[in-house]
């Protein structure tokens, strides 16, 4: 059996992991804040995964040495990951004109967006777009 990789928490970076692991906006976010601080209670790795699941020990182990190396903000997920989204702001005022046109009916604008577009995408995708860019254009005439 291997040795146990302890990490050694000041109580301020144990309370920023705990404000995270409660706080943390996203899932992924709060999992890894919990497995930090299992491993700081000298808990092996696979006793962490038992307890957190989901990942294997390598995971556990990875995301110890990113702490260690970047603090709090090494365990947050890197930009550019997952896949790209199909609809630019670019393509908003063409969105916006076909839902427009075709308020009752997102599947109408939805295929007509498709030919003018030259894109592929479902209803949930545009119903999603105009969610997030709508939100965010009303955040900045707001502001």
């Amino acid at each position: 059996m291997g040795k146990t990789k302890v990490i050694e928490l000041t109580e301020a970076q144990r309370v920023e992991l705990e404000e995270g692991y409660r706080n943390g906006k996203t899932h992924s976010f709060r999992q890894r804040c919990r497995m930090v601080l299992l491993k700081s209670e000298k808990r092996a790795s696979l006793e962490v995964v038992a307890l957190v699941g989901g990942c294997c020990e390598m995971t556990v182990n990875n995301w110890l040495v990113r702490y260690e190396a970047e603090g709090l903000k090494g365990l947050q997920t890197r930009a550019g990951r997952g896949r790209k989204a199909i609809l630019q702001a670019a393509d908003l005022e063409q969105v916006k004109r076909a839902v427009k046109q075709n308020r009752q009916r997102i599947s109408v604008a939805r295929a007509e967006l498709e030919q003018s577009l030259g894109k592929a995408f479902s209803g949930s995708s545009l119903k999603r777009f105009l969610k997030k860019t709508l939100a965010a254009t009303n955040e900045l005439e707001k502001g």
